[in-house]
């Protein structure tokens, strides 16, 4: 298994840029309300860091010779996939809310500022597109 490139992750939050962006653009032309994440999708993935952060710490210091207890080879692994896949997830969200965001930038309209911080925070928000005929 090797590293996760800078490049790999870049991408990924392109791809969830793009995402957001179609999404809300489809809602919008459907004339429904735009996507807003749920209030506690960002505590849920800092706990998730959180996590996988405490889980990685006694397989780097076994690594790294600073501790004497060996660690299951298969548990590094397991833990080392779920860092590597939460580091795509995150990505990917990151970009999916930057999509959001430059959906309500990009609009005729300046949106209130509730629709942003709705975004930034996660929390839900109405915003329907003004001027369509």
């Amino acid at each position: 298994m090797k590293r996760t490139g800078a490049g790999i992750l870049v991408i990924a939050a392109v791809v969830g840029a793009v995402c957001g962006f179609i999404l809300d653009t489809g809602l919008a032309a459907m004339g429904r309300p735009t996507f807003s994440p749920a209030a506690s999708l960002p505590t849920i993935l800092v706990l998730l860091g959180a996590v996988i952060v405490a889980l990685a710490v006694p397989v780097a210091r076994a690594t790294r010779g600073r501790s004497a207890r060996r660690i299951d080879p298969f548990r590094a692994l397991r833990i080392a996939m779920l860092a590597k896949a939460s580091s795509l997830v995150g990505a990917a969200a990151t970009g999916f809310g930057a999509g959001l965001l430059s959906f309500l930038f990009t609009r005729p309209v300046t949106p209130s500022v509730g629709s942003m911080g709705s975004i930034a925070r996660g929390r839900a928000a109405l915003h329907h597109p003004e001027g369509r005929r």
